[in-house]
């Protein structure tokens, strides 16, 4: 692989909520990643927290800018929060939980992208992935492309927002293969070439893709069309763009 691609200038993403807990080995893992300081970026954007996230993130930027080339953090609520003991995954607040998501996204990635090759959206959560993960995501060659992540190694998928077959498959499906197509993506880890977010790849905050033949069928508590990473994905496939999966990297999720 030619050598400056793997030194291609990346900002890492990541949206940031109640993570009081996850920021200090956030930094850690960033301090350790094997990639130059003057190639590597981050962005934060803090939203609706209700604990210490912020000021514990505005206290960090010193550390990350001694290993970044440019650090960018803001904040911006967006005036939602889940109600108190009930998991985000309850299919009730999903709409609304994901909405506000992609939200943050698209506005952390309109204040934060500078003049960067690529765009690594990070989740705060991921507690654990190689140092040269960047390296092994640009060696694929792919425009947009993620790992696997699972909460144990060798565990069921976790980010099961990446999927093939109508939301049915997952990389769980393939392992064994180095890459496989995705028509869906999840934004755990991502990778995803800049000029395509510049040239209006976004994370729709409204249900996108209706008659895109990959959606999901229509069900009980889903209309059709999808939304946040999965909007992501499809909006790729109607702008000609293919997404991937590297169903034997796997990148490891604090356990819910």
């Amino acid at each position: 692989m030619d050598e400056p691609l793997l030194e291609a200038p990346v900002v890492i993403l990541t949206p940031i909520k109640d993570c009081a807990s996850h920021l200090p080995a956030y930094v850690e893992r960033i301090e350790a990643l094997r990639y130059p300081v003057e190639a590597l970026s981050i962005g934060l954007l803090e939203s609706d927290s209700t604990d210490a996230t912020w000021p514990l993130a505005q206290s960090l930027v010193e550390r990350l800018e001694r290993r970044c080339h440019r650090v960018s953090l803001v904040k911006r609520d967006f005036g939602f929060n889940m109600p108190a003991q009930v998991p985000r995954w309850m299919p009730a607040y999903q709409k609304a939980r994901r909405t506000t998501l992609a939200r943050a996204r698209n506005h952390l990635l309109f204040s934060a992208l500078r003049d960067e090759t690529w765009v690594l959206w990070l989740d705060v959560d991921v507690i654990r992935f190689q140092s040269d993960l960047i390296q092994q995501l640009l060696a694929t060659g792919r425009e947009i492309v993620q790992p696997h992540c699972v909460t144990r190694p060798g565990g069921p998928t976790f980010d099961r927002n990446g999927w093939t077959h109508h939301g049915t498959r997952w990389l769980e499906n393939y392992r064994g293969q180095s890459l496989v197509r995705l028509d869906a993506v999840g934004g755990t880890v991502l990778l995803v070439k800049a000029d395509h977010h510049r040239d209006g790849l976004i994370f729709p905050a409204f249900r996108y893709g209706v008659s895109n033949e990959n959606v999901r069928p229509v069900h009980s508590c889903w209309e059709r069309g999808e939304i946040e990473t999965e909007g992501l994905g499809i909006m790729a496939s109607d702008m000609g763009i293919q997404c991937w999966g590297m169903p034997d990297l796997e990148v490891i999720h604090a356990p819910e």
